[in-house]
């Protein structure tokens, strides 16, 4: 995609189509924006590259917070029957002493957290967007940034559209490296599998420091959704196991505590932080995974980019210009604290979590141990897992 300045010339296009605001990415984030401002003063178009629904068969899993359920119920978008609810974590490390457990009792919740698939909450989104505000199978072109308006054009079906918009909001995916971007490389691949247990679950998720990387067991349905983190080369390993030796894998890497008797097909990525500098620009704003990609540890992405998709529906719901500049700053200087947060408390876990040395392992054992021993320590970190900045203080 290419950015001209305003006075660029254009083919010829049709037909014209225009909105206050103009969404570039209908996935859960840009849905769930799209859904907040309706009922605002602003006309809301989606556009994607894929085809409308492609979702359907998205197998993928989304951990979920409390306070996103409480988010998307304030939609009309909380699909209950999908979710599976998390109602303790048990967090330790694997050959070093120390460990904490949260549990919902202590924070008057149905539960901490829950894990639902992609699909599924997709679905409740998709169900509550109108079919003419989503343009899908188009490639974006260009986008011309004016002081008035933006102009993009895309491509659908071989034929040059334009879109007219007071605001473009970018929630497309992770964003690819530029001069805006900043990057950590983690040097390790997160392999996500489905897993039996034995015996049931009981709705507890296993949050495992190894030396390799963090190991997530979340509750799903019977099974265990998994995200096993790894260096690349082992990770290329485990993705060409048969299952009964991938479990043996899993099995050693976790310990004792559990034990798997089945799996399904597993896949493998790998992982890094990448952040947007500047949220917004001149009549555009990034948001969700467009404007940060986190690491899986702690399950905070998509909670981040839920409540950024809520708090610009917020500040853009009864403006009469939905590029208004002063709005658009205001909106990214409110939102920097939970941001830089979120992030801070995720790549600081990876950070002091992946290596064996044998003085940090013990200060790690000294921090769960604190966590597990003070409860007001051990109530600040669930609650901003659970409800992000809105927890302060």
């Amino acid at each position: 995609m290419t950015e001209h300045p305003a006075g660029a010339t254009s083919p010829t296009l049709s037909p014209p189509y225009d909105a206050d605001v103009l969404i570039i990415g209908a996935g859960p984030v840009g849905m769930a924006l799209a859904v907040a401002l309706a009922g605002s003063r602003q006309r809301v178009l989606l556009i994607d590259s894929r085809q409308r629904d492609a979702w359907i068969d998205d197998p993928r899993a989304l951990a979920l917070s409390h306070g996103s359920r409480q988010l998307l119920e304030r939609l009309n978008a909380w699909n209950a029957m999908a979710g599976t609810p998390i109602r303790q974590i048990h967090v330790s490390q694997r050959g070093g002493f120390g460990r904490t457990m949260l549990s919902t009792e202590d924070y008057g919740t149905p539960a901490l957290g829950y894990v639902m698939r992609y699909r599924d909450l997709a679905a409740a989104l998709a169900a509550r967007i109108k079919p003419e505000q989503l343009i899908d199978q188009c490639s974006v072109d260009t986008i011309e940034t004016g002081r008035e308006e933006t102009t993009l054009t895309f491509t659908r079906e071989g034929t040059i559209h334009r879109i007219t918009a007071k605001l473009i909001v970018h929630a497309e995916g992770t964003p690819e490296r530029g001069p805006e971007i900043t990057v950590r490389d983690y040097d390790q691949h997160a392999i996500v599998a489905e897993v039996r247990p034995a015996s049931g679950h009981n709705n507890r998720a296993w949050e495992r420091f190894t030396p390799d990387g963090p190991l997530a067991l979340l509750p799903l349905g019977q099974d265990y959704s998994v995200v096993f983190t790894v260096p690349p080369v082992k990770a290329a390993r485990l993705l060409k196991l048969n299952d009964e030796n991938f479990l043996a894998a899993l099995q050693e890497q976790f310990g004792k505590r559990l034990e798997f008797v089945s799996t399904g097909p597993r896949a493998g990525f790998p992982l890094a932080l990448r952040c947007r500098t500047q949220l917004a620009q001149r009549r555009q704003v990034w948001i969700g995974n467009t404007a940060q990609s986190l690491h899986p540890v702690s399950g905070q992405g998509f909670n981040l980019g839920l409540r950024d998709a809520w708090e610009l529906a917020e500040s853009l719901f009864d403006q009469s210009d939905a590029g208004n500049p002063t709005a658009l700053a205001t909106y990214a200087k409110g939102r920097q604290f939970d941001r830089r947060g979120s992030i801070a408390f995720t790549d600081g876990i990876v950070r002091l979590f992946s290596n064996d040395l044998a003085p940090i392992s013990f200060a790690r054992g000294i921090g769960l141990l604190a966590l597990d021993l003070y409860p007001p320590l051990r109530h600040f970190v669930a609650k901003r897992m659970i409800w992000g900045a809105r927890a302060w203080p």
